[in-house]
Parts: C-alpha cells; sequence; structure tokens
C-alpha cells in the first residue's frame, strides 16, 4: 500500500533506513551499495527529504552523513507507519503482549537498521515464557506478514550481550 502512495521506491528505501530505527545514519555512497542504485538517484531523494527537513546531514571527515529528524512534527508518524508498512506492529501485537512476564522486546539485526527482508529477529527480555504458546504465536504471526520470525527469550541481566550496538536494534515494546 505504501509504494501507491509514494512512488519512489528509492525514497521509501531512504525513509525506511532512517524512520525505522533513528540512530541510523549513513553517507550517500553507503546507501548506492545497500540498495543497488545510482547515487544519483539517492542523492535526489537525499535532497527532497533535506529540504523537507525530514533528515539532517552533517559533515564527518569529507563524507555527508545523514540521520532522521527526530524533532521534525512528522517524525513518530512516519516512523509508526513503517513499522505497520513492514508488519513489525502485527509482531508485537500478535505475539509479544500476551506472553509470560515480558519486560522490553526489541527488533535486531537488518530490521532494525531499517533493511526490512525475509527474517526478523527478536530478542525478548524477562522470565516465565511459555515457549509452546510462544511458538504458537509466532506461527499466527508468520501467516500474516512476509517474513519469517527468528526470537530469543533472555532475562534483564543478559541483555547487554545481545543489545550491544544501538544501531542495530530496536526498542519495539517496553512494560515501563
Amino acid at each position: 500500500m505504501l509504494d501507491s502512495l509514494i512512488t519512489s521506491k528509492t525514497r521509501i528505501k531512504v525513509l525506511m533506513k532512517f524512520f525505522i530505527n533513528s540512530d541510523t545514519t549513513a553517507y550517500l555512497r553507503n546507501l548506492a551499495s545497500e540498495f543497488g542504485e545510482s547515487t544519483n538517484g539517492i542523492r535526489l531523494e537525499l535532497n527532497r527529504l533535506e529540504e523537507a527537513k525530514l533528515i539532517e546531514a552533517k559533515t564527518v571527515q569529507n563524507k555527508k552523513v545523514y540521520r532522521a529528524n527526530t524533532n521534525h512534527p512528522y517524525f513518530g508518524d512516519i516512523h509508526h507507519l513503517l513499522l505497520k508498512y513492514v508488519g513489525i506492529d502485527q509482531v508485537v501485537d500478535e505475539l509479544i503482549k500476551r506472553i509470560g512476564h515480558l519486560e522490553k522486546a526489541f527488533v535486531i539485526n537488518d530490521f532494525a537498521q531499517g533493511k526490512p527482508g525475509k527474517i526478523i529477529d527478536l530478542v525478548l527480555v524477562g522470565s516465565g515464557f511459555n515457549i509452546t504458546y510462544l511458538n504458537k504465536l509466532v506461527q499466527k504471526a508468520e501467516g500474516n506478514v512476509s517474513f519469517k520470525i527468528r526470537y530469543i527469550t533472555v532475562e534483564t541481566g543478559a541483555l547487554p550481550q545481545y543489545i550491544q550496538d544501538k544501531t542495530k536494534s530496536l526498542l519495539v515494546w517496553s512494560a515501563v
């Protein structure tokens, strides 16, 4: 549905890159190699988004580094729209809120970096998870989204072992 509202596939990729996880930063050539597209097409989209003040840029060692403008009034709306577009919101609703004593839930790896793929990795933090029920919820959620779900359950103390880099993790649910 988003592709019918935003006709530029490059713009969708750029928005997902920066707005799914606001800690993500990137520069033009990095984006070109990641997306497999020319720098000219990506530069046009970056310029449009920068002009609209949706993304910010700063120069670091002769490279213009981009990131989402989290102070923009539409940041939250765009963030939630993109989570809905890739299906993370469905996973959260169907999976995370109904299991054990959940404290937090994180998406890690590609999805957290704004690169939706065929597998979403979740880190569920808490205790007392009913693994049988959790597996059933995963199967149900997979039927509603276009990716496979891989998860790990960890106790709070073990969290730093799995969440080391904020740009590679995205908090999607918290009890607090």
